[in-house]
C-alpha cells in the first residue's frame, strides 16, 4: 500500500470489462478472483493478471450494461464508467455490501456546497450556498454544513431526486435537488460540486428515490389529507380543517398507513408523511 493508502475491504467475486474505449464487448466473460478496494483505488486480480483502477478515474455509477446473456445472469454488480470509456463490471461476494463501501470510499469526507433548506413546506427560502462535507452511512447521506448545521438524507426517505443546471455562485453548475423530510416537514437541499462527484452522488440518491415510487391510486377525500399534512397541518387538526369527521378522518388513516404513505409514530394517531406520500401529495397540489 502507498503511503496514506487504508485498505477498506478485501473480497472475492467476479468482474468483466464490457465497454474498452466506447466500444461494447459482446463477448465478455466474468473472471472470477480477489477484490481490493482502498481509499485511492480498485484491484481486480484474477487469473489472467491484475488491473488497478485508481479511484479518480471513476467517472460515475450507473445502472445495468447487459451486453450479453452471460452478464445479464449475474444480477448483484456494480457498473463503473471510467474517464478512460471503459465500463467494467463488478460482482462482490456480498454486492450491496460492497457497492456501499465503494460509494463511501469515493465520496466520505468530499466537500461540496449545499442549500438547505432550500424548500421548506413548498415555499422557496433565502437559504445560501456555504460549503459542506459528506458523509456516507449504512442508510443515508449526511450534510455537515460549515455553519455547523448537519443534514440527514435516510434513503428510504427521499422522495424525489432532480439533477438541474443552476447558478451557483454567480457560475453554472450542475445541482442536485433532493426532496426529503426533516421533523416531519417536506424540505429539498440542494447539492453541488464538481461534474464526477455529483454523478456518482446522484447514482446513490436515485436508488434511494427509486423506493419510494408512487403507484398507488387515492380518493379524492385521501388526496385531500395528504395535501394538508404536506402543507403542515397537524394530524390532530386535519377533522376541522377538512370538515371531516374525526371517525372518517381515522378511517382514511389507516387506509394510507395500508399503503405504506404514510407512518403512525405515536398510538395517539400522530402520522407523518413519508417519502412515498410525500410525492403524491406534490403531484396533487401541482393537478390543483
Amino acid at each position: 500500500m502507498m503511503e496514506g493508502e487504508r485498505k477498506i475491504t478485501d473480497t472475492r467475486g467476479k468482474f468483466t470489462m464490457v465497454v474498452k474505449d466506447g466500444r461494447e464487448l459482446n463477448d465478455a466473460e466474468w473472471t472470477g478472483g480477489r477484490i481490493l478496494l482502498s481509499n485511492r483505488r480498485l484491484i481486480l486480480a484474477g487469473s489472467e493478471g491484475k488491473r488497478t483502477i485508481p479511484l479518480k478515474r471513476i467517472r460515475s455509477l450507473e445502472g445495468r450494461t447487459d451486453v450479453n446473456q452471460l452478464v445479464a445472469k449475474v444480477s448483484g454488480y456494480v457498473s463503473l464508467q471510467l474517464s478512460t470509456g471503459d465500463v467494467v463490471l463488478v460482482s462482490a461476494e456480498d454486492p450491496e455490501s460492497f457497492e456501499r463501501m465503494l460509494y463511501r470510499a469515493l465520496l466520505d469526507r468530499a466537500v461540496v456546497l449545499a442549500r438547505h433548506p432550500a424548500v421548506e413546506g413548498g415555499v422557496v427560502t433565502d437559504a445560501e450556498w456555504k460549503k459542506a462535507r459528506l458523509k456516507i452511512e449504512e442508510e443515508s447521506v449526511d450534510v455537515a454544513i460549515s455553519d455547523g448545521s448537519f443534514v440527514e438524507i435516510d434513503l428510504d426517505d427521499i422522495g424525489s431526486m432532480e439533477a438541474n443546471e443552476r447558478s451557483v455562485e454567480d457560475e453554472k453548475r450542475r445541482v442536485l435537488e433532493v426532496e426529503h423530510s426533516q421533523d416531519g416537514t417536506s424540505v429539498q437541499t440542494y447539492i453541488s460540486g464538481s461534474t464526477r462527484r455529483c454523478s456518482i452522488l446522484e447514482s446513490l440518491l436515485r436508488k434511494g428515490e427509486s423506493r419510494s415510487e408512487i403507484g398507488v391510486d387515492l380518493t379524492e377525500k385521501q388526496n385531500e389529507v395528504l395535501m394538508a399534512l404536506y402543507s403542515g397541518v397537524s394530524p390532530f387538526e386535519i377533522p376541522d380543517f377538512l370538515g371531516m369527521d374525526v371517525d372518517e378522518v381515522e378511517e382514511v388513516f389507516d387506509r394510507l398507513i395500508e399503503l405504506d404513505v404514510i407512518e403512525e409514530i405515536r398510538t395517539r394517531r400522530e402520522v407523518a408523511l413519508n417519502a412515498r406520500g410525500r410525492n403524491i401529495a406534490s403531484e396533487a397540489m401541482n393537478d390543483q
